[in-house]
């Protein structure tokens, strides 16, 4: 067995885990410093939005030895505008110069013709009108409220409020974080952004839904008990589906990240950027945000109960009773030992205190 398998097998058995939920305040604060960067970019640089949303000229030219830095030189000083040139597979030049209307895309053609050397009648101009993409853009967001709006429904059925609250943040906050990027790094935002971001949501919600669905049938009786409080189960809960969770963005993501720094980067292909960045940004998000967001918030909600605020002071209690009688069967301890303690809930300390605690009866 691999060690990764190893580790996972130990991770759902409760003998390791790492205290995800106890840790909380530093990933909120993690969280909410991403966050704000991503907002203040997206105020001050704003989105490079492509030709579809803001109207433009297209032009296709035939086959040229023009490299793509010449031609958006040309199309540059033609238009005074920036232009986005790609040079397609049987060597011609797709060029696209957003803000230009019919009279000034004529001027441009002309000035493109002189500057490539070739008949102005063999380059192809298309217009393109803002109403295009602000239809598309409309639509996605109807379709993005839409989106929210059942899954806070679904959730709060199949789980419960808290739950759906609690997965709708992780939403926003991967939202976010991805259009933020796309303001940072300076990427175009065009129709297959839009289609990459809304599919992003979908792996977001389905990663934390895994982990929802465990805590809730580990939470059944869970005040039946005086071991374990709510957030110690929604710690075991991440650390048993952690392994799967980091398989399946893994695989998720190294396609995608072959479109976007082999693809798109490195042989140049600058269309495949539109949605694999989006899609890479998002999938990475939606796994932080299901592990370091969404759980630890439910607990957090959860515990604001009364019968689970209850719960936690019988269990802290119970664990302050024991530590004191174990204190006193086995006399003080020493720095070493009390620092080699591990910061572990779930069976691990279970194991370790009762081993201690079958020490002290046979004294």
């Amino acid at each position: 067995m691999s060690k990764l398998g190893d580790l996972g097998a130990r991770l759902h058995r409760g003998e390791v885990g790492y205290d995800f939920v106890g840790n909380r305040k530093i990933w909120y604060g993690v969280s909410i410093l991403i966050t704000i960067i991503a907002i203040v970019g997206l105020a001050v640089r704003g989105l490079n939005m492509g030709i579809e949303f803001q109207g433009g000229a297209v032009f296709t030219t035939p086959k040229t030895s023009v490299s793509v830095s010449q031609a958006e030189e040309y199309a540059r000083e033609a238009s005074g505008h920036q232009a986005v040139v790609q040079k397609l597979g049987n060597d011609t030049l797709r060029i696209q110069i957003s803000g230009v209307d019919t009279g000034k895309s004529d001027e441009i053609k002309q000035s493109l013709a002189e500057e490539l050397k070739m008949d102005p009648e063999r380059i192809n101009a298309d217009l393109v009108g803002p109403s295009w993409g602000d239809q598309i853009a409309n639509k996605a967001w109807q379709g993005l409220g839409i989106f929210m709006v059942l899954v806070v429904i679904y959730l709060a059925i199949a789980f419960e409020w808290r739950m759906a609250v609690a997965a709708f943040v992780a939403l926003v906050h991967d939202i976010t974080i991805t259009v933020g990027i796309y303001a940072l790094v300076g990427f175009e935002v065009t129709p297959g952004t839009v289609i990459g971001l809304l599919t992003i949501l979908g792996y977001s919600l389905y990663d934390t839904v895994v982990v929802f669905d465990s805590l809730k049938e580990q939470t059944k009786d869970i005040t039946k008990q005086n071991r374990w409080t709510y957030s110690d189960i929604a710690n075991r809960s991440i650390n048993s589906t952690l392994v799967r969770s980091i398989n399946t963005t893994v695989v998720a993501l190294l396609p995608v990240a072959g479109l976007l720094f082999i693809g798109g980067g490195v042989l140049g292909a600058g269309m495949l950027n539109d949605i694999s960045l989006s899609l890479f940004v998002g999938l990475a998000a939606g796994a932080y945000s299901s592990i370091f967001i969404a759980t630890p918030l439910v607990a957090d909600l959860k515990e604001r109960e009364p019968q689970l605020k209850a719960l936690k002071k019988r269990v802290l209690a119970k664990r302050a009773q024991t530590e004191h009688v174990e204190l006193a069967a086995d006399g003080p301890l020493d720095d070493e030992a009390e620092d080699a303690t591990p910061a572990v809930v779930g069976p691990r300390a279970q194991s370790g205190a009762r081993s201690r605690g079958r020490g002290g009866k046979r004294r």
